[in-house]
């Protein structure tokens, strides 16, 4: 009998979660949780929404989707690749607007995957997701100069795009903060210059506990530095199913289409990218079509929770399989201990500063950027490549990713038809 096209990778590699695979992945588990955990709250702020909503994104979608993805060590959860434009939905529309969005995202997905469309993410070329990657990664690099800084907004001041971004921080350089930018430099030296010296603990979480610790005890620093818990509420437990004030009229749907499939698009590619790259690692092949249905129910039941769009997390995935996971059983354990997280220690995130915030998204600005196969694109001898690359960058930098992938794809064809039409002239 043929195997069932989407079945979740769980349900062929059961029989390997036991005696040291099992320890393995527990605790790959743990040490995953414990790097999501500082990471997902940044994301959520990124995003526009409460630092909670980022915990409930990894706790939910990374449950569902090591539970019926189609990869071995995939972990899920929200990723840089969507803060801005969840940003940009969430100022613009409110979250009935992200809710109703990320749930036609999901049915996207899942029609994706039941019509086995997994395959076809591997023709986008490589020029259009780099530019796009790397114009998201200017985009947070941007939106995290003020806390950086502590610069203060003119009341009333909430820029989306990031030129308007980049106009407000100048209108209140007169607000800066030295000591924001002692803590937030102190946090990013730690973020790099740990790693080079001890790799136990994450670097994030040592930023963090170290950022707190100077706001906390030294006096000269509490001025003029904001905390989470200055800024938002900070939750215990998980929230109710919630549909907030969702519209489901026609007109709602329609405004929604463009931003669902946006979700919907960079979710597909982020996370058969993130599927490749694991696949590399460990010489393992992923189910295409049972990701994307994993996706989009992940997707659909964070936003019911109070959640955001999630995606695959290839940094998360790495360090995965870098500490022993194989199967599943890891991204849900990963899951659960953000669960326990949440459940009794959510309030002390409240504590950490948001000059530290800001410097774990420059490092995750950084390590997104793909700097390298950028600078390598432009310099290839197929200018093809380069025009492809810069036009996506700019357009996802100066606009969004809908307008930047459609141009950059547009592009693309229009380049390949017109060497076409040179070959058979030559011919």
């Amino acid at each position: 009998m043929k195997e069932f096209y989407c079945k979740p990778k769980l349900f062929s590699v059961l029989g390997e979660c036991r005696g040291k695979q099992l320890v393995q992945d527990l605790t790959a588990g743990v040490i995953v949780a414990i790097i999501a955990l500082p990471l997902s709250i940044a994301l959520a702020l990124a995003s526009g929404v409460e630092p909670a909503a980022g915990v409930y994104t990894a706790i939910i979608a990374g449950f569902l989707v090591s539970l019926l993805g189609g990869s071995r060590v995939q972990i899920a959860g929200p990723t840089a690749a969507f803060a801005a434009i969840v940003a940009g939905i969430v100022a613009s529309e409110g979250m009935s607007g992200l809710i109703l969005a990320t749930l036609m995202a999901g049915i996207l997905l899942i029609l994706m995957g039941v019509f086995k469309l997994g395959g076809l993410i591997r023709l986008i070329p490589e020029a259009v997701t780099v530019g796009f990657t790397s114009g998201i990664a200017v985009t947070i690099f941007f939106g995290q100069i003020k806390d950086f800084l502590g610069l203060v907004y003119a009341e009333g001041l909430k820029p989306v795009e990031t030129i308007e971004k980049l106009e407000a921080n100048f209108a209140s350089l007169s607000t800066f903060s030295w000591q924001s930018l002692l803590v937030g430099g102190i946090s990013l030296a730690i973020l790099i210059l740990y790693p080079k010296f001890e790799k136990r603990l994450p670097p994030s979480l040592v930023a963090v506990l170290a950022g707190s610790l100077l706001v906390r005890f030294l006096p000269a620093l509490d001025e003029g530095i904001f905390t989470i818990g200055e800024l938002y509420t900070i939750p215990a437990g998980l929230p109710p199913l919630t549909l907030g004030s969702l519209s489901l009229s026609g007109d709602a749907f329609a405004a929604a289409l463009p931003n669902a499939v946006t979700i919907a698009l960079l979710a597909a590619i982020e996370s058969l990218l993130s599927c490749v790259v694991a696949d590399g690692m460990i010489g393992s092949r992923h189910n295409p079509n049972a990701e994307l249905v994993a996706q989009g129910v992940g997707n659909m039941a964070s936003v019911l929770f109070g959640g955001i769009p999630a995606t695959g997390a290839i940094a998360r995935t790495a360090a995965n399989i870098k500490n022993g996971g194989r199967t599943p059983v890891a991204g849900m354990v990963h899951a659960l201990v953000l669960l326990l997280v949440l459940l009794f220690l959510m309030p002390l995130a409240a504590m950490i500063p948001m000059p530290t915030i800001a410097a774990i998204l420059f490092m995750v600005a950084y390590n997104m950027s793909e700097w390298r196969k950028f600078v390598s694109l432009l310099g290839e001898k197929k200018w093809q490549n380069s025009c492809i690359l810069l036009l996506t960058f700019l357009l996802t930098v100066i606009f969004d990713l809908i307008v930047a992938i459609a141009a950059g794809l547009g592009l693309y064809v229009l380049l390949l038809l017109w060497e076409k039409a040179g070959a058979k002239k030559t011919k």
